[in-house]
């Protein structure tokens, strides 16, 4: 063991050393009262250096790439107690089931909706950039396509067989099921003998202000973790890897750019009636975990603290709709990823697509950004059903894996950012989002500075 530790640190100095120094330097920037907003995007700027000085060098990255390990587990550790805890605190506030069928309405056809827009503008794109033009069919030997789950196979997933299993591996949609079960019992229970549920209800409340105070802790570390991700993302991807497929990339990144402030930008400031550049600013924070975590539900805890502390939606509305989201909601990489594969694909080996095709992308890219919810790697799977449903050779989804991780961070930014604002819009209709507040900048302490 002493040997290897020895091995490792030999590797690793150099990166270990200019981390330490980067950690040293933003923990001094917490102390000066430097803002959170601030502090996470220079994490991102000098990881993003440091990354391509460690690839242009050749020299190990895996220190880097543990920091940034440390601080996705420890977000990824609250995800299954705040869906379980949240959940049911915000359903069982809710004393009219009726009101919570149209909230759960109003959610999910704002997630389809947003999705089948991005996966529109993927497509557009897609047909003015031709990423696949000029690209040799060669597919990497270790590509294996991923295998479509039945539907019978799908809604078996969606249902909790052991809720204490589900939450040990993770399944978040079983969970989230299994949730809401507790919580409509206990409105269906307190409905008639309040009495009986109220220990209950303070019990779940009292977890959720722990779960809140420990999510504070965590975020704190959020500019370090930023920057040890995208440090470790730089020095792993060299200029020579992307070249084949960089019109791909800035294809993908222009489609999620238009979604973002097209379709986002657009709802936020004529539905919800507020400031789009207001908006973006408070929403920063769950843009930039998302962006460097790839993962929607490592983005969940900041996202509700965003929802409540920055954006002033109700509790009880962000507890539902944005687990929710994290779940089935996937404008980038249900939407527009599917769609801008499918036409690289199709150019690549030159296949012609008509104007039904494009319907058919659209169409099925919104129904398997829902069928695929709580299935490991959801964007390969929306794309390999939009793929097999076109007819189009799976191997070609080969080709995108040199890109995938990176454009994976602009994909899940989308995906919590479209979270984001359908939350914004649910609370508005129902009465539930402080305008007044939100137009004065009023926002509670998240306590992000070091201690």
């Amino acid at each position: 063991m002493n040997n290897n530790l020895i091995q490792a640190f030999q590797t690793n100095w150099v990166s270990l050393v200019i981390s330490l120094v980067v950690i040293g330097f933003l923990y001094f920037l917490g102390k000066k009262r430097v803002s959170f907003g601030y502090r996470v995007l220079i994490g991102l700027g000098i990881g993003l250096v440091v990354g391509i000085f460690l690839n242009a060098f050749k020299l190990d990255a895996k220190s880097v790439s543990t920091i940034g390990s440390i601080y996705v587990n420890l977000i990824k550790m609250m995800v299954i107690p705040l869906v379980v805890v949240l959940v049911i605190n915000s359903i069982a506030g809710i004393s009219n089931l009726g009101q919570l069928r149209k909230i759960g309405i109003k959610t999910i056809s704002l997630f389809l909706a947003t999705t089948g827009v991005a996966a529109l503008i993927g497509l557009l794109v897609a047909l003015a950039f031709n990423p696949g033009s000029g690209i040799a069919q060669s597919v990497p030997q270790n590509f294996k396509p991923k295998e479509i789950p039945t539907f019978s196979q799908v809604i078996l997933d969606l249902v909790p067989a052991n809720p204490i299993n589900e939450m040990a591996t993770g399944k978040v949609v079983p969970v989230l099921i299994f949730a809401i079960f507790i919580a409509v019992a206990i409105v269906h229970i307190g409905s008639k003998k309040p009495e009986v549920v109220q220990p209950v209800k303070q019990l779940i409340e009292s977890l959720a202000s722990v779960l809140h105070q420990v999510i504070k802790y965590v975020i704190r570390l959020t500019p370090y973790g930023v920057y040890a991700l995208i440090a470790a993302m730089a020095a792993r991807y060299g200029v020579e890897t992307l070249k084949p497929l960089i019109m791909l990339i800035i294809a993908t990144y222009t489609a999620l750019l238009l979604h973002f402030v097209i379709t986002f930008g657009g709802l936020v400031t004529f539905v919800a009636r507020v400031n789009p550049l207001k908006f973006l600013r408070k929403a920063y924070p769950t843009i930039a975990v998302a962006f460097t975590t790839r993962s929607s539900y490592a983005t969940l805890p900041v996202n509700l603290e965003v929802l409540t502390k920055r954006m002033r939606v109700s509790p009880r509305i962000a507890s539902f709709v944005a687990p929710l989201g994290a779940t089935i909601n996937m404008n980038g990489c249900g939407g527009v990823w599917p769609a801008m594969v499918a036409i690289f694909v199709a150019g690549v080996y030159n296949i012609q697509l008509g104007v039904s095709d494009y319907i058919l992308i659209v169409l099925v890219s919104m129904i398997s950004s829902v069928g695929v919810a709580g299935v490991p790697g959801p964007a390969a799977i929306s794309t390999t059903v939009v793929l097999t449903a076109l007819g189009l050779p799976l191997e070609g989804l080969g080709l995108t894996l040199a890109i995938d991780a990176i454009v994976d961070m602009g994909r899940t930014a989308v995906n919590a950012t479209g979270t984001t604002v359908s939350t914004l819009l649910v609370a508005d209709s129902e009465g539930e989002f402080d305008r007044a507040s939100f137009d004065r900048d009023e926002e509670d302490e998240l306590e992000l500075n070091p201690a």
